[in-house]
């Protein structure tokens, strides 16, 4: 993609010159004669880089730098004529990516801006890889889900908000009935076909905040905020009635998938381990009574 470039000066030769340049070097470029106009422009679209003078009427090129770092993540070449008043600490400590003294040629400058341009590159796939492995980390390989650490984090999340604000809260705990016994049976390949579409229904039921994670080996649990218990209970029906969907989708001869629920609706001052062990109790409750069925408590 062709880089887009600002150019901020209140001298149209200047500006337009250095526009003209770089539009015949197959940069995009875009002008303005003040700080106003380039917060204008840089609402109305994103730059890659804005090249910026310092003296300007009205905010200079160092208040500006400051606000563009603020509001978006475009790189900044400042450029300033005035060697003895502004140094190069100066523009870096106000967030600039490099400083350019006047008189320069259109060649030197030309050279700063693709440097900051593959400075910028590898930042950005820097970035990419770190929340790529930042989401590797909390995420279940097989189905997608959350994992179990991040389910503690959340959980504690949740009760702090849950306090301050005073909405309700529900918690699911969800186990799929005789798993054990259809991995003897089938192997665990085909235990791993349920788990990936047991995730791909749970996923799919559920409303923005809520989240859902593989608590472990066939366990699941589901964060609902803004719910209370009633409409965990039909949350709880929902995922139900979606999972029996999806394994009617495998076509396969083997012995119908269920689901053993519990669900239960967070105690204002009860710890996280007291409202997951209710949650769990409420799900052995279904066990008990026969497994494929919610309970509450």
């Amino acid at each position: 993609m062709t880089p887009q470039i600002l150019i901020v000066d209140d001298d149209d030769s200047i500006r337009d010159a250095i526009s003209e340049y770089l539009s015949m070097s197959d940069y995009r470029t875009d002008v303005a004669g003040n700080a106003n106009e380039a917060i204008e422009r840089l609402s109305e679209k994103n730059f890659d880089v804005v090249i910026t003078d310092i003296i300007m009427n009205g905010m200079d090129g160092l208040q500006l730098t400051e606000h563009i770092k603020a509001v978006s993540d475009a790189s900044v070449v400042i450029i300033t004529g005035y060697s003895r008043d502004y140094t190069y600490e100066t523009a870096i400590h106000k967030g600039a990516d490099d400083f350019v003294f006047k008189p320069f040629r259109l060649e030197e400058l030309l050279l700063r801006l693709k440097r900051v341009l593959r400075e910028r590159k590898t930042a950005q796939e820097r970035n990419h890889i770190l929340e790529e492995f930042k989401i590797l980390s909390i995420t279940d390989h097989l189905t997608h889900l959350y994992n179990s650490r991040h389910f503690h984090a959340q959980l504690e999340t949740e009760i702090i908000r849950h306090d301050r604000y005073q909405r309700p809260l529900s918690l699911l705990m969800i186990d799929i009935d005789h798993f054990k016994r259809f991995n003897d049976a089938y192997g665990h390949m085909e235990g791993d076909r349920v788990l990936q579409r047991i995730g791909k229904g749970i996923s799919s039921v559920l409303r923005t905040p809520d989240t859902a994670y593989r608590y472990g080996g066939e366990e699941f649990t589901i964060l609902l905020p803004e719910t209370d218990l009633e409409a965990a209970i039909r949350a709880a029906e929902r995922i139900k009635e979606e999972v029996e969907g999806q394994m009617a989708a495998l076509e396969s001869p083997y012995d119908p998938i269920t689901l053993s629920i519990g669900a239960t609706e967070y105690l204002r001052g009860e710890t996280a381990v007291s409202f997951m062990k209710r949650a769990d109790k409420a799900m052995y409750k279904s066990k008990s009574k026969g497994r494929n069925c919610i309970s509450t408590l």
